[in-house]
């Protein structure tokens, strides 16, 4: 298609608009126009777009004649016939295709559950191997007990990946108003508490749900299991493996004088706990008295009680 010089060029519009709806034939082709009779008006030009120069008035010279290129070679020569108007070209098709994929770069996480037992493998002929299993684990002890160093231990050492949470470290996050439990134990300090414990196994739950292992550390009593191992397995779930690390009193008082900071107890404050966790004694949870084992061989024996406890889950 030719068109007059000094005419803008159509470009490509939706189905209604383009040059078979705003461009004048006029200036295309000249003679009169299809379905206007020779006596009517002519049919002025449409406005021209901001920065192009006027068409000259007057006639339009009409475009040199090109004759059409024939594609089949052996078609016999047909003259030229009379001009007429020139269908416009169709409008572009719009094919939809599927709508595109996600492509924000969001991970798409699990949503966490309630723990389950963990299933030993099948196939194990001396137990499970609790180094690469996904594990809950609930570490509980006294204060000076090694809980927060056996457990940073053990989870660095895994063959999967675990993470560590601890209790007094969730807790600590409130900064104003904490309620620090050597002040006493009242209704703020529980509260904070039960608000600690329900982050932890919020947090565990997804862990768990995204294949990564946590232990968690507190220092449970057993004289109150709703406020404490209740707590937990309500939390958590039921494939939460409690065990409990209880040395002599002499080494929780020898490690606790280590301690700075609100971390360190009164010596009678640490015998008093002391002395309550002794009722975990005939509960049925497995104990570790690491009074003569250092970190690395506390996490060893760890493992021997896992992977007994997964073959043969406690009843708590």
């Amino acid at each position: 298609m030719q068109h007059a010089v000094g005419s803008p060029l159509p470009s490509p519009h939706l189905p209604g608009q383009g040059p078979h709806a705003g461009w004048a034939s006029a200036a295309h082709h000249p003679g009169p126009h299809p379905g206007v009779s020779p006596g009517a008006a002519p049919v002025p030009p449409p406005p021209l777009a901001p920065g192009f120069p006027a068409a000259p008035s007057g006639p339009v010279p009409p475009a040199p004649h090109q004759p059409p290129v024939s594609h089949h070679p052996s078609a016999p020569h047909q003259p030229p016939g009379p001009a007429g108007p020139v269908q416009p070209p169709p409008p572009p098709q719009h094919v939809s295709g599927p709508p595109a994929a996600d492509s924000t770069g969001h991970v798409p996480l699990p949503p966490g559950g309630p723990v389950g037992m963990p299933a030993a493998p099948p196939t194990a002929a001396t137990g499970p191997d609790p180094t690469a299993t996904t594990l809950a684990v609930l570490l509980i002890g006294p204060a000076g007990a090694g809980k927060t160093s056996v457990a940073k231990y053990w989870a660095d050492h895994r063959r999967v990946p675990t993470a560590h949470i601890s209790l007094d470290d969730v807790r600590e996050w409130v900064r104003a108003g904490f309620a620090d439990p050597q002040s006493g134990w009242n209704d703020n300090s529980e509260a904070q508490y039960r608000l600690a414990r329900r982050t932890c196994g919020f947090a565990a739950r997804n862990f768990l749900a995204n294949g990564i292992s946590c232990i968690l550390d507190d220092a449970v009593f057993p004289d109150r299991p709703v406020v404490g191992l209740g707590g937990w397995k309500r939390h958590v779930g039921p494939g939460l493996l409690p065990v409990v690390l209880l040395p002599g009193l002499d080494i929780v008082l020898e490690r606790n004088a280590e301690r700075t900071g609100n971390r360190r107890l009164t010596d009678e404050e640490v015998a008093r706990i002391h002395g309550r966790m002794a009722g975990w004694y005939g509960s049925g949870l497995p104990i570790i008295d690491n009074s003569q084992l250092d970190v690395p061989g506390t996490a060893r024996v760890l493992d021997e009680v896992l992977s007994r406890a997964i073959a043969s889950p406690p009843s708590w």
